[in-house]
């Protein structure tokens, strides 16, 4: 290692094109990584599990130093840990671009805590902790273009000795790291901001938000940030708590009045515990003219966090008049504001630009589809919509987006258009496929199916589409798009395939204003000629469901229960007004709703659905009527209980971190099982924030009333021995998991390795769920360490439970046992693969 004492330039303030640098001045100890081993490992897209035989050493506590020479197993493959250093750049570079593992070491003479800033690593093991990493910050320039990139900076303790780093990465092959001692025991992280722009003499009241960093051994429990923006009052805020050794992206209020002309104007930040300043920085808002692309923050109703939006208005001398509406998702690496610049402005419509949580984000799947719908909402709040007007449309990632977000919500939009958009994970080869599926296998991918565009296509007919493409896309290859235009041949009448000659993913070869990939005119005349007719004049509605959690409702009718959870629910309906008669056909559908809304009059109804007829139905709601399905027979129904799966709460597991979550760690265990409660939950609100810009908050089991806000999903770390929560919260749940053993229903699987995973509805909610990350001893809880629950494109059923072959590279996932529980959220009315043991 190379150390040097000099002046540690820290949280550089970049922001929007700010030409003011913010630098706070730290004369401490500088340690660099320059030299290590490294361990390449053999490619995988396995679409359950990898091999992973290090981590399956940290697991097992096996763990100890590898030395220069050493070889590791992978299946059949071995790899060798060889000898690194860094290159002329300071980079660790491999240039086989595949999964690798970097070990570094460092010596301390005393104990101290340093911060670690990474680059291009998906996570870093420091001495034993698992840490989150800053897998897409791989470009030693990367803030000339990407300035929300270079922001990974985490609090981390050496101890006396020799300390060890390990650092995992799947993505570039690249890596940089450093440790930089802290200036405070608490710093403003200004690196990471996500702020509005002020419009040209008008007032902003707004919210903005940066990454606090506790870097001392203790909760931080009683911060304030004041922001003051130049020439305005300042602004108090009162700020969550931040654990200790930890990092927190926390929301601040802004208020003030931009000035009279365009440019820059400085937001001053002061990070205070009662009296005493702890730190300061200062950041730029952006000044533009209203008629400009801009951005406009929001609190998530996800985590509560700060987001932004970007919008490309309307340019019409008359706003008096509804416009149209254009969400345009963006593709990897993009920001918002810089996908809505692309466009040049439209008359009749505004652009706006959700985020997707971060530039890459979620792939518009999971929370950055929630993002995208919560822009959506906020759009149609804010401006004046023609709500038949709305259009959806991305390039490249945001292409992908598109499809997936016009199949999942088809009554949203009146026309789609992706532009060199994937279709799947599995379709673009992030993923392998699983052609002969054993049981337990096809029981994991189910919960996969909301991510798989081709098997809703037949959605698609309720829109027009316009498909965009470059013949020599070497990104985003074209035969995604001449897939989905071969599938849509089959039963659409309204779509348009171009496919630019001689063009790659991105490309602009005309002389108008825009960029033709994105800013196509052809197809915003396509919209231009496209409107989305009201319900009431609908008359048949085929509509494909994956999971009613995510989607359900499509104009007057919902799915709200499937009898096959996470297989394909289909209907095919039609309305007969003047009959007052519903007509049709269902396929794994346990519970329907239609909206009476579009009956005029209130006579009786008829329904006739899979041969089966009701007639002179009174329905026991004026506005709704719920029919279900038992024993292969249709019966009218009352409005289900909210107790009951349906559409507001539906499961898999992924489903427990959407609504306000809290990660709630166990202290009863044993010093080991408790330490590994708080890392784990700490890491996970790391990757929550890397990956989708989340807030989220962290607490210990003695400190969680079950009692206050019932409405937030609790995710609880450890088992019912040592998380203290899991008596008020999971008492009567019937997967349990205890030291030794785990208990579903009335089996007992027994072990000191078991890991498992569950969701269960909140007690005393209607919405939110409590989620579970246990192990019956310290070996099953470090188990889930790495499991991608918050990732894109990966998912999980309502429980599952696995031990280490999952990290042999098992075919089955290291799964024992999977499944989802019934509607009635009980297991005798649900269903579970067991492993099959030879």
């Amino acid at each position: 290692m190379r150390r040097t004492a000099l002046i540690h330039l820290l949280l550089i303030a970049l922001f929007a094109g700010a030409s003011d640098v913010i630098l706070a001045a730290n004369n401490g100890e500088e340690i660099v990584f320059t030299d290590g081993l490294l361990l390449k490992m053999p490619r995988s897209r396995e679409a359950l599990s990898s091999a992973d035989p290090i981590e399956k050493q940290f697991v097992l506590g096996a763990w100890r130093p590898p030395q220069a020479g050493a070889k590791v197993t992978f299946g059949d493959a071995t790899g060798t840990w060889e000898a690194v250093a860094v290159d002329s750049e300071g980079w660790f570079a491999d240039a086989n671009r595949g999964r690798s593992y970097i070990y570094c070491t460092t010596t301390a003479a005393e104990e101290k805590i340093m911060l670690l800033e990474q680059k291009g690593n998906d996570c870093a093991y420091v001495n034993g902790a698992l840490r989150t990493g800053n897998r897409y910050g791989y470009k030693d320039a990367y803030e000339e273009w990407e300035p929300n990139f270079a922001y990974c900076i985490v609090p981390v303790k050496l101890h006396k000795g020799i300390n060890e780093f390990l650092f995992y990465n799947t993505r570039t092959g690249r890596l940089k790291a450093k440790l930089t001692e802290p200036p405070a025991a608490a710093l403003i992280n200004a690196m990471d901001s996500t702020m509005p722009d002020m419009l040209v003499g008008e007032p902003l009241e707004a919210w903005g938000a940066v990454v606090v960093i506790n870097a001392g051994e203790k909760p931080m429990t009683s911060l304030q940030m004041t922001s003051r923006i130049e020439g305005d009052a300042p602004v108090v805020t009162d700020l969550p708590i931040i654990q200790p050794l930890s990092i927190r992206k926390v929301a601040f209020r802004l208020r003030g009045v931009a000035p009279q002309a365009k440019g820059t104007v400085a937001v001053h930040l002061e990070l205070c515990d009662g009296d005493q300043t702890l730190h300061v920085s200062t950041l730029n808002l952006k000044i533009v003219n209203p008629h400009e692309p801009h951005k406009r923050t929001f609190i998530s109703s996800i985590d509560g966090s700060a987001q932004y939006y970007a919008i490309n208005p309307a340019q019409d001398p008359d706003m008096t008049k509804p416009k149209a509406l254009v969400l345009s998702v963006h593709g990897a690496a993009v920001e918002a504001i810089n996908q809505a610049s692309s466009y040049h402005s439209k008359s009749w419509a505004h652009i706006v630009a959700p985020t997707n949580r971060r530039p890459y984000g979620f792939n518009w799947e999971d929370w950055g589809r929630m993002d995208a719908l919560e822009v959506l909402d906020i759009a149609q709040e804010t401006l004046n919509i023609d709500s038949s007007r709305i259009y959806l449309t991305g390039h490249s990632m945001g292409g992908h987006g598109a499809w997936h977000l016009g199949g999942t919500f088809p009554d949203r939009f009146a026309a789609i258009g992706p532009s060199a958009g994937w279709l799947s994970f599995w379709s673009y080869r992030v993923r392998e496929s699983l052609e002969h599926q054993t049981p337990m296998q096809s029981m994991l991918m189910r919960a996969t199916s909301p991510s798989k565009t081709l098997e809703v296509a037949e959605n698609y007919k309720q829109h027009g589409i316009y498909i965009i493409h470059g013949a020599d896309d070497d990104n985003v290859r074209v035969d995604q798009a001449r897939t989905m235009v071969e599938h849509l041949t089959k039963f659409h009448q309204d779509f348009v395939y171009h496919e630019e000659p001689d063009q790659g993913h991105w490309w602009d070869i005309s002389d108008e204003s825009g960029t033709d990939c994105v800013d196509w005119p052809p197809l915003f005349d396509f919209f231009a000629r496209h409107a989305r007719p009201e319900k009431e004049r609908i008359r048949r509605i085929e509509f494909i469901v994956t999971n009613p959690g995510i989607s359900s409702a499509n104009n007057w009718l919902a799915i709200d229960a499937q009898r096959e959870q996470l297989k394909l629910s289909r209907v095919d309906i039609r309305l007969d007004p003047g009959k007052r008669r519903f007509v049709g056909t269902t396929e794994n559908v346990a519970r329907l709703s239609f909206d009476l809304s579009v009956l005029p009059g209130d006579e009786l109804i008829t329904l006739d659905l899979d041969d089966q007829k009701l007639e002179n139905i009174k329905p026991p709601h004026p506005d709704k009527l719920w029919v279900e399905r038992t024993n292969d027979q249709w019966h009218i129904a009352s409005a289900p209980s909210p107790s009951q799966k349906g559409a507001h709460r539906y499961g898999t597991f992924k489903e427990a971190f959407y609504h306000q979550f809290i990660l709630v760690y166990g202290t009863q265990g044993n010093r080991n099982e408790n330490r590994w409660a708080f890392e784990k939950a700490r890491y996970d609100a790391e990757q929550f924030w890397y990956q989708g810009n989340g807030a989220v908050e962290v607490m210990a089991d003695i400190d969680f009333d079950p009692a206050k806000e019932p409405d937030r999903s609790v995710i609880l770390y450890g088992n019912a021995k040592t998380n203290s929560a899991w008596q008020p919260l999971l008492a009567n749940s019937p997967v349990a998991v205890h030291p030794g053993k785990i208990v579903i229903g009335d089996k007992i699987i027994k072990g000191k390795d078991l890991a498992c995973l569950f969701i269960r509805p909140r007690p005393g909610s209607d919405v939110a769920s409590v989620g579970v990350v246990a192990g019956t001893g310290l070996v099953g809880m470090r188990m889930t360490d790495r499991r991608p629950y918050l990732s894109p494109g990966y998912a999980y059923p309502d429980f599952i439970v696995f031990t280490p072959p999952m990290l042999d590279g098992d075919p089955e996932g290291g799964a024992i046992a999977a499944g989802f529980f019934g509607l009635d959220w009980q297991l005798d009315s649900g269903e579970i693969v067991w492993k099959v043991t030879e």
